[in-house]
């Protein structure tokens, strides 16, 4: 039996519970502590540090589950005194985009912005939810946390936003290739990470640098296939560009200083031979410099334009070949032929140049990918190229047909043959791009791949070695290059003569004397 207890007894016995009370709240939070980005308050509670908000929005929380995200906020308003570009930062993450972008067409007005990066999304809406490659999805995985930017009001944004977002890496030390991404909702089905609308400017180890045109969620995926092409396609394409920049060279020069086939028929081929030079040897040196997405886009740029310029000038090709034809006599004095000449620089260099400024103009943010200094195939932009050099196959198969009737019932000209050839060659061989698709996707590529990169060489043998008035000029060249046997025998037989003559002379003088006497 315990007797009852005094007043002051009582009230020492509270105290002592909740001191005990107390203690253990102080002890649960020295040993299990707050979670990450949090510091406990009054013993009892966690709070969530400046810069950090919870998941459930609650200041104070004794759930050590709970987690705190990083976030910024800001009220933008008169965007005429203050910067012109915004920078908002959330746990090493920032993005930056401009005033006017967020304001409006209103420069006095006003909105609030925030920008939140999740501490562990990411490992809930993981790199599985990327499914632009589902079949090469196991070797892609996430490189950032997820970030988000919200506006309060953005009836007045413009079509034209663009968001710089920079991105600290949760991994480094791999080699990879970085996909910038955002969360594309789709309905009943929840989301998906997609790269549409959003490049990669530039990635490191530590960072990357992605520039999207709308406001979502972002992040970074880790994307360690970057080695898409297969090895042995990326040594033929090197092992046969290379050869065929050598072959152009050659045929080049054979071009400029072979004067007896100086014609329409070659400056075609030396402006041919020019632009397929120039846009293999871009092709080597920059395909791959992705790291500077400005740079990237100018070399994705320039090989448009070179190899626009190539098909452009196989497509005079083609025309002066059936003006020939059609005329049946030397293309030097045709007068259609003369007519072409005067247009063949303008229309060579100049609808290429007006398809690209085109493109530039309206999708300028297309023009290189993030494996590789070329066009895109978001929006159908990959068409800028595909799509002349589709009209100008068509136009040269025509002229073929044309050209293969005319000769069946009228006199042949010896070139016939060889500009044919070479036109299958330089455009038929195309199609076997198109074509890889299906079971023999593979089969496609490798052909393509070996045909396409050996345009010089065939350029070189077509045009060159098997024309017999390129094979005499070689044959000149090559002996003024080498002295003959007979001028070898000549010159040799000078040099030994001179003491035998002497030598002679002499003998000849003792036997006179010797006849005298």
């Amino acid at each position: 039996h315990i007797p009852p207890l005094s007043i002051s007894g009582l009230c020492v016995l509270v105290l002592l519970k909740t001191a005990v009370f107390q203690n253990t709240k102080d002890s649960q939070c020295r040993r299990r502590g707050c979670p990450q980005n949090a510091i406990c308050i009054n013993k009892t509670h966690c709070a969530c540090e400046d810069g950090f908000v919870t998941t459930s929005g609650e200041k104070y929380f004794s759930d050590f589950l709970e987690i705190c995200d990083g976030i910024e906020t800001r009220v933008i308003s008169n965007c005429s005194q203050e910067e012109k570009d915004v920078i908002l930062q959330a746990q090493n993450n920032a993005v930056k985009f401009s005033c006017m972008d967020i304001i409006g067409s209103n420069p006095q007005g006003s909105s609030a912005v925030a920008f939140l990066s999740y501490s562990s999304l990411q490992t809930i809406i993981n790199a599985s939810f990327f499914i632009e490659r589902p079949e090469k999805s196991n070797g892609i995985y996430m490189l950032s946390q997820v970030v988000s930017i919200a506006v309060g009001s953005h009836q007045n944004q413009p079509s034209s936003l663009s968001v710089l977002l920079t991105f600290q890496h949760i991994q480094v030390g791999m080699n990879h290739r970085s996909l910038c991404v955002y969360w594309e909702a789709q309905g009943e089905e929840g989301g998906a990470w997609s790269t549409k609308n959003c490049n990669l400017i530039e990635s490191n180890k530590t960072h990357t640098r992605c520039n999207c045109t709308h406001l979502s969620s972002f992040a970074v995926l880790m994307d360690l296939q970057q080695q898409d092409e297969d090895y042995v396609l990326t040594v033929i394409t090197y092992v046969g560009l290379s050869l065929s920049l050598l072959c152009l060279f050659l045929a080049i020069l054979t071009f400029l200083l072979c004067h007896t086939i100086q014609n329409t028929s070659t400056s075609l081929h030396l402006q041919l031979s020019l632009c397929l030079f120039l846009a293999n040897l871009l092709f080597l040196i920059g395909i791959k410099q992705t790291k500077i997405k400005v740079l990237c886009s100018i070399i994705a740029g320039l090989l448009h334009y070179f190899y626009l310029a190539s098909f452009t000038w196989l497509l005079l090709e083609g025309l002066h070949l059936f003006l020939t034809a059609r005329n049946l006599m030397v293309a030097n004095y045709s007068r259609v032929n003369h007519s072409l000449r005067k247009v063949m620089y303008p229309l060579g260099y100049g609808i290429p140049a007006v398809i690209v400024a085109i493109s530039a103009a309206s999708r300028a943010n297309l023009y290189g990918t993030s494996s590789q200094c070329w066009l895109q195939t978001q929006e159908g932009f990959l068409w800028a190229f595909l799509g002349p050099v589709c009209i100008i196959f068509s136009i040269n198969f025509v002229f073929i047909l044309l050209i293969i009737w005319i000769l069946q019932n009228k006199a042949k000209d010896p070139s016939f043959p060889r500009t044919l050839t070479q036109l299958c060659i330089l455009g038929c061989t195309w199609c076997l791009g198109i074509l890889q698709i299906g079971p023999a996707a593979r089969i496609m590529r490798y052909l393509f791949t070996i045909i396409n990169s050996l345009q010089g060489v065939f350029i070189f043998l077509v045009y060159c070695l098997l024309n017999h008035q390129v094979q005499e000029q070689y044959k000149k060249w090559f002996k003024t290059l080498r002295p003959t046997k007979s001028e070898s025998f000549m010159l040799s037989s000078k040099v030994v003569s001179e003491p035998g003559r002497k030598h002679q002379k002499i003998k000849s003088f003792l036997w006179a004397g010797k006849i005298c006497s």
